[in-house]
């Protein structure tokens, strides 16, 4: 049985997933870690999303304010043990319905090109490639999405 939370990045079992993340990326981003850990911050999120399983954190995401118009999501991670079931699935939609609810028309994000499992997540789920954007345009591995919420 899974449970959608919304809160801010101040609960600790978001500190918690986000540690995994980082430790995740450090990896996979490997020199180019520090770059993108900048623009990861997690103080003051105030829209974020934490899914438990039996009462366990397995998976979460967040999402700032992008513009007048869109919320940039952020901190997408599902723990290996709750990968390949539709737990990402579920943050990303409850994400996207907070954004609607806020009057955003769309949600943008930032992955890495070496992250193809996130990419092939983010297309499967509606988001379409669009130009780098912000502190990412030229950053070569980098791409970014875009998805309308309407």
């Amino acid at each position: 049985m899974h449970k959608i939370v919304r809160t801010t990045s101040e609960n600790p079992d978001f500190v918690t997933l986000v540690k995994a993340l980082d430790a995740y990326l450090a990896v996979t981003d490997g020199d180019e870690h520090a770059f993108y850990s900048q623009y990861n911050k997690i103080a003051k999120l105030r829209h974020v999303i934490v899914c438990y399983e039996n009462g366990i954190p397995i998976g979460c995401g967040a999402m700032k304010a992008f513009g007048e118009d869109a919320m940039e999501v952020k901190r997408m991670f599902v723990a290996p043990e709750g990968r390949n079931r539709g737990i990402a699935t579920l943050v990303l939609a409850e994400l996207e319905k907070w954004a609607a609810e806020l009057g955003m028309s769309r949600c943008v994000l930032e992955t890495g090109r070496r992250q193809m499992e996130a990419v092939a997540f983010y297309q499967k789920n509606g988001y379409q490639a669009t130009p780098n954007y912000g502190q990412y345009i030229g950053v070569a591995n980098s791409v970014c999405f875009e998805k309308n919420l309407a």
